[in-house]
């Protein structure tokens, strides 16, 4: 994933970011390559809805048109997250891409998944025949062409970047850039809505009952609902503050005991100040006869180890201290390594 950054205006010290600040924004292409998918076929399915006046052309057209606006607002966050810190926000803005994210999946459940189910309702309540169904079909099958090739730019910017054991489901659960995830279930929701709003429109055609539109326009609010729930609740834990990878854990701790002089860890905590930048916080263990100039060698060279190893580790704090038994320390105290 590519970074931006920019250089500390702070003087470089023992416990504070001499690193540098910004953060790259993954999954551009991607989001791009949606936004402009989805422009189009919303323009196409208002004009089918206005030809045919079937609701679920009514829906995915919201849906299409609320996507666009995602995107926009997506890249908007990357903009805004590239801000320099400020003494204000000392840590920059990087989390800037996570509020965006959020609001994403505000406006996929408001605009898309309740204004869906309410059209899908008054349809069923209020069923219709629909006018010239062949426009809608048509739309959507070219729609479904349009949204099959956003969702292959998407799914391939993700095999680029998700670790290869990894699923695609569990690359949307522990991702630390919101970009893709989102990009990926709205593609993926849009794909599935299409092919229910082809169901609805052709089960509406051959049967001259309009209550097969409207199942479909409320299947398509209900996969829209659950998406932007899933969204929301993954966003939620990124704003929370996640830890790093355990697998860029597994490095920062190597990093810190393979140099020479090896350190030993009392205690670490990692936190994702942003889906690009990364905070370290440590305890390490020093003897009673090292020297104040040994240990401020031994962690200028651990600064410069985390970050070859970990370049998205742009905050760093090492904190020296004596180790001290389990019954010193007193119940509760962190153990090694812990996060």
């Amino acid at each position: 994933m590519t970074t931006h950054s920019t250089p500390s205006t702070e003087p470089a010290a023992h416990g504070a970011d001499d690193g540098v600040h910004g953060g790259g924004h993954g999954g551009t292409k991607a989001i791009i390559a949606a936004l402009l998918a989805n422009v189009g076929i919303a323009i196409a399915k208002f004009v089918a809805f206005l030809v045919t006046g079937a609701s679920s052309m009514l829906a995915e057209a919201i849906h299409s048109l609320a996507d666009s606006g995602n995107q926009v607002l997506l890249l908007v966050g990357g903009r805004r997250a590239e801000r320099a810190a400020t003494p204000q926000h000392p840590f920059g803005y990087g989390r800037d891409r996570y509020i965006y994210a959020f609001i994403v999946s505000i406006v996929l459940f408001s605009v898309g998944g309740l204004f869906a189910i309410y059209e899908g309702v008054h349809k069923l309540q209020h069923p219709e025949e629909l006018n010239s169904p062949v426009w809608a079909i048509g739309v959507l099958v070219v729609a479904i062409c349009l949204e099959g090739y956003s969702l292959r730019t998407a799914v391939k910017e993700t095999a680029a970047v998700k670790s290869p054991g990894d699923s695609y489901w569990q690359f949307i659960r522990h991702a630390r850039s919101p970009e893709l995830p989102v990009v990926l279930l709205e593609d993926t929701g849009a794909e599935i809505g299409l092919v229910l709003a082809l169901l609805g429109v052709g089960l509406s055609a051959v049967t001259g009952n309009g209550v097969y539109d409207g199942l479909g326009t409320v299947a398509i609010g209900l996969l829209l609902v659950v998406i932007a729930v899933i969204l929301a609740i993954e966003t939620k834990s990124l704003l929370l503050g996640e830890s790093a990878t355990p697998e860029d854990q597994r490095k920062i701790v190597a990093a810190l005991e393979g140099g020479t002089p090896a350190l030993s860890i009392i205690h670490m905590k990692t936190l994702h100040l942003g889906p690009d930048e990364v905070l370290v916080a440590a305890k390490i263990a020093v003897s009673h006869d090292d020297t104040a100039a040994g240990i401020a060698r031994a962690i200028d060279e651990a600064e410069r180890r985390i970050r070859d190893a970990v370049p998205i580790a742009r905050v760093i704090y090492l904190e020296p201290d004596l180790r001290r038994p389990a019954a010193v320390a007193g119940p509760g105290a962190p153990g090694a390594h812990g996060v």
